[in-house]
């Protein structure tokens, strides 16, 4: 990385304020450590419309439990994204995270600034881009965060900041429990038994990670997050209406245009892994957009980089002499260092794992 570059990305860790202190600043434009490089962001022609992305009802899932697995599966095996409406999470809890996310993101700076910090050991972590200061990264991403590991250790109440606790808290409950629902279809949709991916742990950790978009003077110039495919089993992610989320189908850039109240699964490279690319994990991104703030909750399904000595590799159920594994196999704790060093450059690090 030049120096005037790890110069001006120091400058602006040291506020702590984030981009939005950049906006609270009223800049007019973009400044360069955030601008992506010329042709990065081309809008390859989406193939399909939008409307394409698998809407999933749970509402009659007792009633047509067989008809909704293989919904997940044809999303899971060709899309690896799907939205899901009826999902039992509540209105009132997914309203109060939303408020939650943002009431820690727009509070006094100066009691934010008191989560700040790069050590990802920490409970709660705020900071804006985990790979600031990575040489690979393309660029500065357009978004503050924060991270908190709820499972399986869940945190000391105290350790999360007022303005998101109970929120938190409760809409954790909420997803870790329809979370379950989504391993049994998932695994009744790999044609193994329905409590197969519960009994590999792959529900052992959850964390959540609160993204705030601030608005952005010039939009075209940079992105909310660079494209990329999630080092999770699966990611439960719940979006507000501004929209901004695209995957990547097809070589072809799809918007995931947000449902009110839906919550948006998508399959993690850990799945893609352990079912040997039966299920993809595909990249995905988030454009900058010019009107207000976007909110998005992510509850990530991994130990992120805590201790786990569990070892994963493909399900055995799965392969034979005419599908022999594909991949290695890895614990999450060496995938997520790798993940992380890496950054977010636009390459996927699940092919760093095949054999």
């Amino acid at each position: 990385m030049e120096l005037d570059s790890y110069n001006e990305r120091k400058a602006f860790d040291e506020t702590k304020a984030g981009v939005k202190g950049l906006v609270d600043a009223h800049i007019t434009e973009v400044p360069s450590i955030f601008r992506l490089p010329q042709g990065a962001l081309s809008n390859n022609k989406p193939s399909v419309s939008a409307s394409a992305i698998p809407i999933i009802d749970l509402a009659d899932v007792d009633v047509s439990r067989e008809d909704i697995v293989k919904k997940i599966k044809d999303a899971a095996e060709t899309w690896g994204f799907f939205q899901v409406i009826n999902h039992g999470v509540p209105l009132s809890v997914i309203e109060e995270i939303q408020g939650g996310v943002r009431r820690f993101h727009e509070q006094d700076l100066q009691v934010k600034a008191s989560y700040f910090t790069r050590d990802l050991s920490k409970t709660f972590v705020y900071n804006s881009n985990f790979d600031l200061y990575n040489p690979s990264s393309l660029c500065v991403n357009w978004r503050d965060t924060f991270v908190c590991c709820m499972a399986p250790d869940p945190p000391n109440p105290e350790d999360i900041p007022l303005a998101c606790r109970d929120a938190m808290i409760e809409y954790s409950k909420h997803v870790m429990s329809f979370g379950g629902l989504i391993f049994e279809l998932l695994s009744e949709a790999l044609g193994v038994h329905s409590e197969m991916l519960k009994s590999m742990d792959c529900m052992k950790g959850f964390y959540m990670v609160g993204h705030y978009y601030p608005p952005c003077p010039q939009p075209d110039l940079t992105i909310g997050t660079s494209k990329h495919s999630d080092g999770s089993f699966i990611t439960i992610l719940l979006q507000d209406q501004i929209g901004g989320l695209q995957v990547l189908h097809q070589d072809g850039w799809v918007d995931v245009s947000p449902i009110p109240g839906a919550l948006v699964i998508n399959i993690g490279d850990f799945l893609q892994l352990i079912t040997n690319d039966k299920f993809i994990s595909v990249e995905h991104r988030v454009l900058a957009n010019r009107a207000e703030p976007r909110i998005s909750v992510a509850g990530f399904f991994s130990t992120n980089l805590l201790p786990n000595s569990t070892v994963y590799g493909p399900i055995k159920e799965l392969l034979s002499e005419e599908n022999p594994p594909k991949y290695n196999d890895f614990t999450l704790e060496e995938y997520n260092k790798g993940y992380f060093e890496k950054g977010l450059d636009g390459t996927s690090h699940l092919s760093r794992f095949k054999i």
